[in-house]
């Protein structure tokens, strides 16, 4: 009779370890579940686009007010930004898990009330590979890598697409009118190089700097990416007019859906990769004035 429990003492321990998942994230935070989370709110974009991606988007009980893609996200709960979410209704919906940015402070809190929290990234194409891998972990999500790879083509595809005319092209890259750009070391600079672009931000100014508008005067680009909204009030700069990118009608001004494709960095980015080739192509000093693409 006790053989008889030790055995089935031995066969639930098995099954526990082959259902139990665990995530360290990236503010070292150990995420111990009994098995993959089956109620996931999520508070970043990129996480729940890669979610998504994955096959779990029907696992989502909840996201963040700007998480819009895919479409049926629209019939979820909103529950604030990522800096900013109503902890009460994040609480009320009872997440196996809530996946969030790390920089968010709102991680300690919802720890603080008994919520698992997984506290993840991306800032490079490194990061992409790794956040999907983390979250691939977490629903124990089979072919990550597949998907990694098919991103990874369609970011080489999207560079192979360019005219040698378009190499060598300064681009200014403009993420919101602070002015913040995207300096080299970001994924959005990172994609601009693969392209075979020269990014007028430095690495050493950071990933997304936060820019004096002379900088970029004197840096003189020859190509600018803007978002849509942004490019009519890119004009009351002082000396922007005067730019060669202004003057000669360089300018990218991509619409909402657009921009938070080019924002996000997530399974999306070879979807971004196109986008800006496509500017490139368009606008490079080689391919002669045209209106503002929008």
């Amino acid at each position: 009779m006790k053989r008889c429990y030790f055995s089935l003492l031995l066969v639930l321990l098995h099954s526990f370890a082959v259902q139990a998942v665990e995530v360290v994230d990236d503010r070292g935070f150990r995420t111990s579940l009994p098995h993959p989370p089956k109620r996931i709110v999520s508070l970043l974009p990129s996480l729940t686009e890669t979610i998504c991606e994955l096959g779990y988007c029907q696992r989502l009980v909840g996201v963040d007010r700007y998480s819009n893609f895919p479409a049926s996200l629209q019939n979820l709960p909103q529950l604030g930004g990522g800096l900013d979410p109503n902890i009460e209704a994040i609480v009320a919906l009872k997440p196996d898990v809530v996946v969030m940015a790390a920089s968010s402070r709102a991680s300690e809190r919802l720890r603080a009330l008994g919520l698992n929290v997984v506290a993840l990234e991306p800032k490079t194409h490194a990061d992409v590979q790794r956040v999907l891998r983390k979250l691939g972990q977490l629903l124990e999500a089979p072919d990550v890598d597949k998907i990694w790879r098919a991103i990874d083509a369609g970011v080489s595809a999207a560079a192979q697409s360019l005219p040698p005319s378009a190499l060598g092209t300064r681009v200014y890259f403009e993420v919101n009118p602070g002015p913040y750009g995207a300096g080299e070391t970001s994924f959005i600079g990172e994609t601009l190089t693969r392209l075979g672009a020269k990014n007028i931000i430095p690495a050493k100014l950071g990933p997304f700097p936060k820019l004096n508008p002379e900088f970029i005067v004197r840096a003189n680009p020859d190509l600018i990416m803007v978002g849509d909204s942004s490019a009519e009030a890119m004009l009351q700069r002082p000396g922007w007019p005067a730019m060669r990118a202004v003057r000669e009608q360089r300018v990218c001004a991509f619409s909402a859906a657009q921009s938070n494709v080019l924002v996000r960095p997530g399974p999306r980015m070879a979807e971004a990769a196109r986008l800006m080739a496509a500017c490139l192509s368009e606008k490079s000093p080689d391919s002669g004035p045209r209106k503002v693409q929008r």
